[in-house]
């Protein structure tokens, strides 16, 4: 691999894993580029699980540090739902170690705008799954993700699930979400911006497209000085595992433009 190869690291969303980044990787990958993903605290087999630190800026941390521990020099960061709020948070608190922004499907949205916090808990609280039937959980995933979306849960010895987040945990980084404010952090961003909306037709997310659409507006009008542009898909929220080339094109067309490192 080149010296000179971009390096892209890949930030996943609430209750999701690395793997459903495995296509944009693979892509990636095989166009010379240095990739890196990780499960973020709380979530998947190996990451840690505190019971606290689930706040924005502070599992931003543990990214910077991964970044600055693997030597990567102004890496492309995507995130993708929560993890568009992390890759922000990033890239206006630690601006030397982005070299560019990518917010897939989330990392846009001022949710303490949408209704209070128990407001909140009613509409995105996760379903209990833990204890459902492993049969049962794959019949509700969507093909295009399948395996991915498995790995987010433990397989017990009887055949039933637990979410290695657990729910505690998710109403804690639901929290943070809530608590976040995207649109104060626009003008710290100093490095090209891209942002991949998406919208897919459906009656799920129809309580979510006019905000969506304010909120882009407002981004692409606050990150002006830093260069943005927004690319819609007609997808599912994980457009990134359902259309992983599309969305690894879109980032290959970003890492021409991000900041270098001076020499």
């Amino acid at each position: 691999m080149s010296s000179s190869a971009p390096a892209f690291v890949l930030i996943h969303g609430l209750s999701s894993n690395l793997r459903l980044w495995d296509g944009v990787r693979d892509a990636l990958v095989a166009s010379g580029a240095r990739v890196v993903a990780m499960d973020l605290r709380g979530h998947g087999p190996r990451s840690p699980k505190p019971d606290a630190g689930y706040d924005v800026p502070t599992v931003a941390g543990d990214v910077a540090a991964l970044v600055e521990r693997l030597g990567l020099e102004r890496p492309v960061v995507a995130g993708q739902s929560w993890g568009g709020h992390v890759a922000l948070e990033l890239a206006a608190s630690w601006p030397s170690l982005v070299g560019a922004l990518a917010l897939i499907d989330g990392g846009w949205m001022d949710l303490s705008q949408l209704g209070s916090w128990e407001s909140t808990v009613e509409r995105l609280a996760p379903p209990r799954s833990e204890g459902m039937p492993v049969e049962e959980l794959v019949a509700r995933l969507p093909g295009f993700a399948r395996d991915a979306m498995l790995a987010s849960f433990e397989i017990r010895d009887d055949g039933t699930v637990a979410p290695w987040l657990t729910y505690e945990r998710h109403l804690l980084v639901l929290r943070g979400m809530w608590e976040h404010r995207p649109p104060s952090l626009y003008e710290r961003v100093h490095v090209p911006v891209l942002l991949v909306p998406c919208d897919d037709g459906g009656e799920r997310g129809a309580l979510w497209r006019e905000p969506k659409r304010d909120a882009i507006c407002v981004a692409e009008k606050s990150l002006a000085h830093a260069g943005v542009r927004t690319h819609w898909f007609a997808a599912a929220h994980d457009v990134h595992a359902q259309h992983p080339r599309e969305v690894a094109a879109l980032l290959l067309e970003l890492s021409e433009q991000a900041c270098v490192p001076s020499s």
